[in-house]
């Protein structure tokens, strides 16, 4: 029975969750069940997607992307593919009409295989949004159960959120992106330098996301308000950490929250929700 086959297709991709991101399984477990599973797939297949491009050094990087892309592509016409990550996301495409913003994302990983200064303001954005912000909305159709009213409410906050995130992960990961895998993304960087206005003025743009973003997270439905509270706070906290820290370190290291940290902020965070503070 291929309910069977879906069934340890999603298990697979609760997997992979499990074990690149900690911070977004757990947000993920605060969801109720009724949408848990749709973001295990779509998390499991742009996870896998983004691993291709920046981890698989000494392997046909091009190769493995353009098959992963083609299985994928036959997957949405036959409605099955045998790569169980794969097999999960196409469901979940099909039943919230995530074509576009699947196609944009894949286009966006691929340029990472080519493309290693993003000198232009456009560039970065183009590249924010096709990597992160089109995530963020097709988490969005699952959380609103594709009702456009919902979607077209929220959707310009759900980009800030995913933009968010991913500068912040480019301001954190800044040294390995450089050393590791030869790219800068952020335009306004002088040779590659990270100095305290240009870190100062990176922050700054990112609050301005986050702030956007929470106006968008207080109004998302029941289901699923909480756990994306819980992966802001996070964010948030970490952006803080980023902003003592001074430019040299960021350069020379990785700025991490600990595990009772991330306790206190899902404790503390539960608190406000709890007592409706958000």
């Amino acid at each position: 029975m291929k309910k069977l086959f879906d069934t340890s297709s999603l298990k697979c991709s609760k997997v992979v969750t499990n074990t690149y991101s900690t911070s977004f399984s757990l947000g993920i477990k605060l969801f109720a069940p009724s949408i848990r599973q749709q973001i295990y797939a779509i998390y499991g297949f742009v996870r896998y997607a983004d691993e291709i491009v920046d981890s698989f050094e000494g392997y046909n990087q091009k190769d493995l992307f353009k098959d992963f892309v083609e299985d994928y592509k036959k997957s949405l016409d036959r409605k099955i593919s045998l790569n169980p990550i794969i097999n999960s996301f196409q469901e979940v495409v099909h039943n919230y009409n995530l074509h576009t913003y699947a196609e944009d994302f894949l286009k966006r990983m691929e340029a990472d295989l080519n493309v290693t200064d993003y000198t232009t303001i456009e560039a970065y954005e183009n590249y924010i949004y096709g990597s992160a912000d089109v995530v963020g909305l097709m988490c969005l159709r699952v959380f609103v159960n594709n009702d456009e009213t919902k979607f077209n409410a929220l959707k310009d906050s759900a980009k800030h959120l995913g933009s968010a995130f991913q500068k912040v992960n480019f301001l954190r990961d800044i040294k390995d992106d450089m050393e590791q895998l030869g790219r800068s993304y952020f335009p306004n960087l002088s040779n590659n330098t990270l100095n305290s206005a240009t870190k100062e003025e990176i922050i700054s743009d990112i609050n301005v996301d986050l702030k956007e973003a929470y106006k968008g997270i207080i109004q998302l439905p029941l289901e699923s308000r909480f756990g994306v509270y819980i992966a802001y706070r996070y964010y948030l906290k970490l952006l803080k950490k980023l902003k003592k820290a001074d430019s040299e370190k960021i350069l020379n290291g990785r700025i991490r929250i600990s595990n009772g940290l991330k306790v206190f902020i899902l404790t503390k965070s539960y608190l406000r929700y709890k007592l409706n503070f958000l």
